[in-house]
């Protein structure tokens, strides 16, 4: 097993030397602790950690924050640890037991296409109110409105996998919001996520963690709120560019109808009015898509076969089940756009889902 286990540290007490030989006794023997401006009073825990052979200590002058601690971490993984598997972040308060830490890093090389967090049990009675009140209520609105499950939202105990470590060094966040931040990224970048369930250690009630309730909980709600605000933006966004392709498809119709194809039979005008104004219209919207609603940054044929396989599809659904649905009700002709419009409502959500998720999809 070739995991670097990195233990990032601000004012550590004397609890940080006992977890770092805890872990180089079930199997460790390459730890990286970063000190991240701790002040002069708390040195000596790092002198002592650094004694041992298994230990390197990175050390910021001033503290720039846990989130930031951990992507120099990564970053010295990635130039000096080439041939590892990956890495597993634990905290130095002694919260993470050894036999877990290693759980999640056996986990990690079964299956390295995830990363893995090792997740508290919050219904125990020594969860102090706090934790278990804030993780309750931050990991339903969560998944209520990211779409993100996790059962512990602020676990600092997570494997990952080497190939990631670029990723993670470009997620945003350089404090406590960095860990909400990643969780929020991952589901873009297709990376899953696993969960092994860990043992749940409170320390006099967690009262040496240097989390601020209060300015910290905003930076991470932040985060949620503007991931939010992004996925409306997005949505709103596309819904302008199909009704701007809606009147530009009409008004092609309109003018090549009654104007460009005056001496055309009947039939084959309107078709050809239709083909035409559709032709433009559609890759008007695919421009607009892509370049504008969600920015994407896959090749242009990519994105341009997906999109009109995408629109075929819908085109031939949505016909089939405006007949199925009349067929059913036994509806007259007249009322078959009563039954188009819900169709084709339905069918735009999903569009924009696909859309989102496959057609404009970054690799």
């Amino acid at each position: 097993m070739k995991v670097t286990v990195i233990i990032p540290s601000f004012d550590p007490d004397e609890k940080l030397c006992p977890v770092v030989d805890g872990l180089i006794a079930v199997g460790f023997d390459d730890i990286v602790l970063v000190n991240d401006g701790s002040a002069e009073r708390c040195r000596q825990p790092f002198l002592d950690a650094a004694s041992r052979p298994q230990v390197t200590v990175l050390t910021h002058q001033v503290n720039r924050g846990k989130g930031r601690a951990l992507k120099t971490a990564f970053g010295w993984c990635m130039e000096n640890r080439p041939e590892i598997d990956g890495v597993v972040t634990v905290d130095g308060d002694g919260q993470h037991s050894p036999k877990d830490v290693l759980a999640c890093a056996q986990a990690m090389i079964r299956q390295p296409e995830k990363i893995w967090l090792g997740v508290r049990d919050f219904s125990l009675e020594q969860v102090p109110f706090r934790s278990r009140m804030g993780n309750t209520i931050t990991r339903g609105f969560l998944k209520l409105a990211c779409g993100v499950g996790v059962t512990d939202t602020q676990t600092g105990l997570r494997a990952i996998p080497a190939q990631y470590l670029p990723l993670m060094c470009q997620i945003e966040g350089e404090r406590y919001e960095y860990e909400m931040q990643m969780l929020l990224s991952l589901r873009k970048l297709g990376i899953g996520l696993g969960e092994i369930v860990i043992d749940t250690v409170y320390i006099d009630e967690n009262q040496t963690s240097h989390f601020d309730p209060l300015k910290d909980s905003w930076k991470i709600y932040k985060i949620i709120f503007r991931h939010i605000f992004r996925s409306w933006r997005s949505f709103a966004a596309f819904t302008a560019s199909s009704v701007v392709c809606f009147l530009l498809d009409n008004g092609l119709f309109t003018l090549l109808n009654a104007v460009v194809l005056t001496r055309t039979p009947d039939g084959p005008r309107e078709l050809a009015a239709t083909a035409g104004a559709r032709v433009v219209s559609s890759v008007v919207n695919f421009l607009l898509n892509r370049r504008l609603v969600f920015r994407s940054q896959s090749a242009a044929g990519r994105s341009a076969g997906r999109y009109f396989l995408l629109a075929a599809a819908q085109c031939g659904l949505s016909a089939l089940l405006v007949y199925l649905i009349n067929t059913l009700l036994g509806t007259s002709n007249v009322m078959e756009t009563a039954v188009k419009i819900p169709v084709d409502m339905l069918l735009f959500l999903i569009s924009y889902s696909i859309q989102k998720k496959w057609v404009f999809k970054d690799k």
